[in-house]
Order: structure tokens, then C-alpha cells, then sequence
């Protein structure tokens, strides 16, 4: 059967993915940020998993105000780069696992999670840059992509409570299906920031810490956090991190931190990497 063996949660600052393209990794700003990230990617390619879910929002490339989906899986065979008014990220187009993504479709759905299927789809920095983060630059992705969207633009979103049994109910989806492949599911956005306004610039190193730590530790009772504590405590765009509560949902109770990174700051971000691998998939 499928299994999945590991999460990685990464923040998608689309400034990182400009760094990329732009080959300033290696300047003084972006250095210790881009450093930090190699032994992840190391880690991804020893593993070498079949396919990837990555949960990620989208920023209005998709989807505007006037369709707003809550939940959302990607079933195409192929997903082309979104143009995000400077035109589209100069990376790989994204082969989708169409057989896998739509087993999921059926089985999250009659799971009683009423997803939306998008046929076609382009796809934005929420989850170019995490790719171009764990790949590096390739020719093309090393694996297909399943993209699972997460309403985060337009109250109300989802409870990091719903998003956690969303990853419960993936996981038993990749379980059902009768192929032996290795899935590795990422949680995209975040940490603490926030874009506008009198908070604008606000990074909670201390929360975000702790939101790290309890990933591993306490999973559950910290996918209960409120929406006005992502508020409070990480700013307007903090609230992102609910998507990490899909990631964590789909691994077993037990995990093994692999390797974290988090860097201050990443443009007005604070970003950071954590790799968790699955026990009950070793």
C-alpha cells in the first residue's frame, strides 16, 4: 500500500523563491537563511519519495474573492506556473499523480470532508517555493505533486482543529491505495508575520518556537489553538500555519524530529524549515 513516511512544514515567502531565481543565495541577506536549508534537501533526496502532497494557499492566482474554496485537491496531470504580475517563476511546470489525487478525492469526500477538484489549476509561490526550497533549482521536480489548498486569504478559514482531522483523513486515504508508493505531504506558510497595518513587521520568535517544538510534542491539543491566538500572537498572516496542522495530522502519533531551521528574518518573515519523520512508516 501507499504510506506516508515523513512531513515537512516550510514557510513559502515568495521573496525566497525570488533569491532563487535571481541567484542571490549567497549574498550576505540570504546566505544564512539558504544554508540552513541543505541538510532538508539532503534528507529529501536520500529518501526519495514517489509523490508529494503539498498543502499550501493559494494568493489569488487561482482563485479570487468571488470563488473561495475551502478545501481543495488538484487532480490534473500537470499544473502550469502562475504569473503573479511579474511573470510566471522560471521553475519546472508540476507534474500531478492524477490516479493517486483522485483516490483521495473520493475517499476524503466520502470521509465527509467536502473537497472542491480542480481539473486545472495554475499554481503560485505558496507552492513553487516550497518545491524550489527542498529540490533546489532542477530541470524538472524530482516527484509528481498533489496540491491540496487551504482557504487562508478570507474569513472565516478552517480551525488548525478541522485541518488536523483533515490530515487524519488523508492519511488513511494514501493508506487505501493499493500501490506501494512513498508519499511525503508538506504544511506551507508562515511563521509569524504580518503585512500590514500598525503590526506590520511583527515576528514572534518565542511563539514560533514553541509552535515548533509542539509539533512533535503535543500535536493535538496545539491544532486547538484559536484563530485570535494566530492573530495575537503571529499576526494577520500567521493564521497560514493552520496548514501546518494538515501536515501533522497525516503522520502517525509518533514522530521523529529529523531537522529544523528557522531564521530571522526572510523579507519581513520569519521562516523556518522542520522535517518530521513518520515511526509508524519506518
Amino acid at each position: 500500500m501507499a504510506r506516508i513516511i515523513a512531513g515537512i512544514g516550510t514557510s513559502h515567502v515568495p521573496a525566497i523563491g525570488v533569491a532563487m531565481d535571481k541567484g542571490l543565495t549567497a549574498t550576505p541577506y540570504w546566505d544564512p537563511l539558504f544554508k540552513g536549508y541543505g541538510p532538508a534537501r539532503d534528507w529529501l533526496a536520500g529518501h526519495k519519495p514517489d509523490v508529494a502532497i503539498i498543502v499550501y494557499n493559494d494568493h489569488a492566482s487561482a482563485f479570487s474573492l468571488e470563488l473561495i474554496p475551502t478545501f481543495l485537491i488538484g487532480v490534473a496531470d500537470e499544473f502550469p506556473i502562475a504569473d503573479e504580475g511579474f511573470g510566471p517563476r522560471p521553475v519546472p511546470v508540476v507534474k500531478g499523480h492524477p490516479e493517486l489525487a483522485w483516490h483521495m478525492a473520493e475517499s476524503l469526500i466520502l470521509n465527509e470532508f467536502d473537497m472542491t477538484i480542480a481539473n486545472e489549476m495554475p499554481v503560485d509561490h505558496g507552492l513553487t517555493v516550497p518545491l524550489s526550497v527542498t529540490c533546489g533549482q532542477p530541470q524538472e521536480w524530482p516527484f509528481p505533486v498533489i496540491p491540496l489548498c487551504v482557504n487562508v486569504v478570507q474569513y472565516p478559514p478552517p480551525t488548525g482543529a478541522r485541518c488536523f482531522k483533515l490530515g487524519r483523513a488523508i492519511r488513511n486515504a494514501v493508506e487505501s491505495f493499493d500501490e506501494d508508493l512513498k508519499v511525503v505531504i508538506y504544511g506551507t506558510g508562515g511563521m509569524s508575520h504580518q503585512l500590514q497595518g500598525e503590526r506590520a513587521g511583527l515576528i514572534n520568535r518565542e511563539f514560533d518556537t514553541a509552535f515548533l517544538n509542539r509539533l512533535t510534542s503535543d500535536p493535538q491539543a496545539l491544532s486547538r489553538l484559536p484563530h485570535t491566538e494566530y492573530m495575537r500572537e503571529a499576526g494577520s498572516e500567521g493564521v497560514e500555519l493552520v496548514m501546518w496542522h494538515v501536515m501533522r495530522g497525516a503522520l502517525g502519533d509518533h514522530v521523529r524530529e529529523v531537522y529544523r531551521h528557522y531564521h530571522v528574518p526572510a523579507s519581513n518573515t520569519a521562516a523556518a524549515i522542520i522535517v518530521l519523520e513518520n515511526r509508524s512508516a519506518a
